[in-house]
């Protein structure tokens, strides 16, 4: 029998490794990102076309690669993060695998052009899926400038499986907030299809998340901050209206380096419990600091896992701190009486001051058991007590009053308000569950397709102000053409605010700024047709009612008839349920 085992070819793996760490754009802008901080630099510009597809460029100001550097970068498991396998256990730098820059030139053409400062000439390289063409010296600026071009194109099938343009660009905006967040004393810009959409300053952290987020975050943020021996948290939470339902902004760092965890999430979550609505997401923005060798980050591919070794102790540290600093702020009670006993004993141990490692007392409260606030107050006498429980007795006795819930005659069907705000509707042998608030909305997007509602608008007394970030600034620009046809009048005042003078008829002045939001939430709207169909849906949503505002009965009654007229249909367009089919006939078999 003859040998069938064999070596790959080297583009060939690293092909197939490229899908480990190569899945998408954004996979090679955060590897491109996080070399050019490990580089030293202080600046960094990040230019894409088509969302990355056909091109992805980084320059930066950083240290630059000799010309036997520059080629070796390339080479798989090539690095100058690590030496031996201890040092893996202690990193402190983004990149230390030596595969991105393999695997993103085998699915791609790249170009780099890189210059120490002490050189006088830079190194030009040009690598063709995988394959080296050549290497030239060249005249270029200090630091490196890295060109990924056509991603995946000797993979067409790979190419096929990305998402438009609209989704992979979310995708790299995602990425490159994650590292410009951790790192506030760099500078940082990008570029879409030349346009501007980020130009981000160094600074604070705060400074940082209000230059990509909005002004209108900051008055929202609540600083957190704890140091102790071994593990320093500090960021920003945002109070409990800055919490979205869907997607918020959820971010947590270890020593500069952006990681997610469902658990540290939960402590959060928990930190608000009782604050916020069901389903909604606190905003929050925390950074850890702790000895390397406390954390390992080689558990995935993309680094985008951090095993601790101390999680359950960070868990009780970032809820406690977050809700302490709830506390402060007065957000909510500062005395958490549901504390674990055993907590402070562990946090004693664990968690001593800095600068002081001597055992903590708990301070002794003192307390006059003698007082008695009620002292001057008069007796209750015995016949009082008698007499105010005769009367209760009285009350409760009396026959309560009888209420007609289908007093009105013209309304054939049974109909009936259940305390949770749906309503059981009985229509010839069928009893249906009523969701009044669903149909309500379908019964307003209908109507505002039929009647063009926006038209009609009126001037505000006041000018109102909107603070945009860099991404809502450049959806403006996409949509403000449609705006005046719907009874908007507004412009850019000055920098990135907006300022709106005319708002459509029926839209109030309280209801305009979560309008806009919502608008500026979908970053591109590919056709009229599409950003008019979302603008309605939104419309509906703020004019709609809840279930729950449908306490009397004859204004159900005609919600049903207007709704009868539409065709009764049983799903709104996003597919959930208007109505639901109560099965009786399963419940006999109950009894």
């Amino acid at each position: 029998m003859s040998d069938i085992i064999q070596l790959l070819p080297d583009h060939v793996a690293n092909q197939i490794a490229a899908g480990e760490v190569v899945q998408r754009p954004a996979s090679i802008v955060k590897e491109l990102l996080e070399n050019a901080i490990d580089a030293g630099a202080s600046k960094i510009e990040l230019i894409i076309r088509d969302a990355g597809k056909n091109l992805i460029q980084v320059v930066d100001d950083g240290k630059g690669m000799s010309e036997t550097d520059a080629r070796m970068a390339f080479e798989r498991h090539a690095t100058s993060k690590i030496r031996a396998t201890e040092d893996i256990f202690k990193i402190a730098t983004k990149g230390f695998r030596g595969e991105a820059l393999a695997s993103i030139a085998a699915v791609s053409q790249v170009e780099l052009r890189t210059k120490p400062k002490e050189n006088p000439l830079g190194t030009n390289i040009y690598i063709e899926g995988g394959i080296f063409q050549f290497q030239e010296p060249i005249q270029t600026a200090e630091g490196s400038n890295f060109l990924v071009k056509n991603l995946f194109y000797n993979v067409p099938a790979r190419r096929k499986f990305l998402k438009n343009n609209n989704i992979e660009f979310r995708h790299v905006i995602d990425e490159f907030q994650r590292v410009a967040l951790a790192h506030e004393n760099l500078e940082f810009s990008m570029f879409h299809d030349d346009d501007p959409v980020f130009r981000l300053r160094k600074g604070s952290q705060m400074q940082r998340i209000v230059d990509i987020f909005g002004r209108k975050l900051q008055p929202q943020l609540i600083p957190i901050r704890e140091d102790i021996l071994w593990c320093q948290l500090h960021g920003f939470v945002a109070k409990p209206e800055g919490a979205k339902k869907t997607r918020g902004e959820q971010f947590l760092f270890v020593n500069g380096r952006y990681f997610k965890s469902p658990y540290f999430n939960k402590a959060v979550q928990e930190a608000f419990d009782g604050l916020l609505l069901p389903g909604y997401i606190p905003t929050f923005f925390l950074y850890l600091e702790l000895n390397p060798e406390k954390i390992d980050v080689n558990i995935h591919p993309q680094k985008t896992e951090v095993k601790f070794e101390d999680e359950h102790l960070i868990f009780a540290l970032i809820r406690s701190t977050i809700k302490r600093s709830l506390g402060i702020y007065n957000i909510a009670p500062s005395l958490d009486f549901e504390r674990d006993p055993q907590l402070d004993e562990i946090m004693q141990k664990s968690f001593p001051s800095k600068g002081n490692t001597t055992s903590m007392k708990m301070p002794e409260i003192t307390v006059d058991r003698n007082y008695n606030p009620f002292s001057e107050e008069r007796e209750v006498t015995k016949t009082e007590i008698h007499n105010l429980t005769e009367m209760y007795h009285q009350n409760i006795s009396a026959e309560p009053s009888k209420i007609n819930l289908f007093e009105d005659e013209d309304f054939d069907e049974d109909l009936m308000r259940l305390p949770n705000g749906y309503w059981l509707f009985n229509k010839g042998d069928r009893t249906l569950m009523l969701d009044l608030g669903r149909m309500h909305r379908l019964l307003v997007a209908e109507n505002n397709k039929n009647t063009k509602k926006g038209n009609t608008s009126h001037a505000l007394l006041f000018s109102l102000e909107y603070h945009m970030n860099e991404i809502e600034r450049n959806k403006y620009k996409s949509i403000k053409k449609y705006l005046p046809e719907l009874g908007f009048d507004m412009k850019i005042a000055h920098e990135n605010v907006l300022r709106i003078d005319t708002i459509p008829e029926g839209l109030k002045e309280t209801q305009v700024m979560k309008f806009l939001e919502n608008l500026f939430d979908i970053l591109e709207y590919k056709t009229e047709e599409e950003f008019m169909q979302y603008y309605h849906n939104q419309w509906a949503k703020i004019q709609s009612k809840s279930r729950f505002d449908f306490i009397y009965k004859h204004d159900a009654e005609q919600l049903i008839k207007d709704f009868t007229a539409l065709g009764f249909p049983e799903f709104l367009p996003s597919g959930k349920r208007c109505f639901y089919e109560v099965p009786f006939n399963d419940f006999k078999n109950k009894f």
